[in-house]
């Protein structure tokens, strides 16, 4: 099980960047942003572009894996996303990973900014977008006719140092099961457990049922499972991992001082440098 460091896009890019420098020295095998646009419209917090920090923290690190958890394709033109990821992949040495999902909260995400929030509408332009760019990253002249998008003869270069693409990882709110089937389809699943009134992070119980579907699905053996969580004790990584977990994500706890809890996270390393 790999072990990485997840933060929100709430700061000064400068301060992350810092933080992943830390987060490298320290041990840790990856590096992972939040990607959000509003959270808060009565007190919004600084909030940066994440790719456009990753950029920044590739040409500063050597090592360890970069990447969101997750960004909303949803609310991306999927060619525009593909050339950003890309060039990260270029400027980090073939070390980036594409986290995905809908984009939460829809009302502050999309519905603020004038563009519908039905979460159905945004599942289909994210499996569609999905399509547009694993196809672009392909570097054949590629042509889509689809519902939401349409390319006419476009080829992409450079292609993506990694090959056959880079990683695309797939969040799952549980207990619906959408998410899975979708992460199956592509590189790995980051679930969460969401459902009206609770979100928090998957039991192991939960990562086991994940890992149990992947297999039935064939996939078990090239899909990673990403798990999210808030200081897990030696014990509750240890049972992740017999779970199926390929990679532990910790972070800090909400609240005004989470730069410098993160700080002192990165700086602690993971279990095992």
């Amino acid at each position: 099980m790999r072990y990485g460091l997840s933060v929100p896009n709430f700061a000064d890019p400068s301060g992350l960047v810092e933080l992943a420098v830390a987060s490298e020295a320290a041990g840790w095998d990856g590096f992972f942003l939040w990607d959000h646009i509003v959270v808060d419209r009565s007190s919004p917090p600084p909030i940066c572009e994440p790719w456009t920090t990753l950029a920044a923290v590739a040409v500063m690190t050597t090592r360890i894996r970069l990447g969101t958890l997750i960004t909303p394709v949803p609310r991306r033109r999927p060619w525009v996303l593909a050339r950003q990821v890309c060039t990260v992949d270029h400027l980090s040495g073939g070390r980036a990973v594409l986290g995905v999902g809908l984009g939460v909260p829809a009302q502050e995400e999309y519905a603020a900014l004038g563009e519908p929030a039905d979460p159905k509408r945004h599942g289909a332009i994210l499996d569609e977008a999905l399509t547009v760019i694993d196809a672009l990253w392909s570097g054949e002249a590629v042509h889509h006719r689809g519902v939401y998008f349409e390319i006419d003869g476009v080829r992409f270069s450079p292609r993506p140092l990694q090959q056959p693409r880079i990683p695309i990882w797939c969040a799952a709110s549980l207990p619906s099961r959408a998410g899975v089937r979708r992460g199956a389809r592509w590189d790995g699943v980051a679930p969460m457990y969401s459902a009206p009134g609770e979100m928090r992070p998957v039991t192991p119980e939960e990562v086991a049922s994940v890992a149990t579907d992947l297999r039935d699905r064939g996939r078990a053996e090239s899909s990673d499972v990403v798990v999210w969580t808030v200081g897990p004790s030696a014990e509750l990584r240890l049972a992740y991992a017999q779970a199926g977990a390929t990679w532990l994500v910790e972070g800090p706890a909400p609240g005004p001082d989470w730069l410098e809890a993160a700080a002192a996270i990165a700086k602690a390393g993971p279990p095992v440098a």
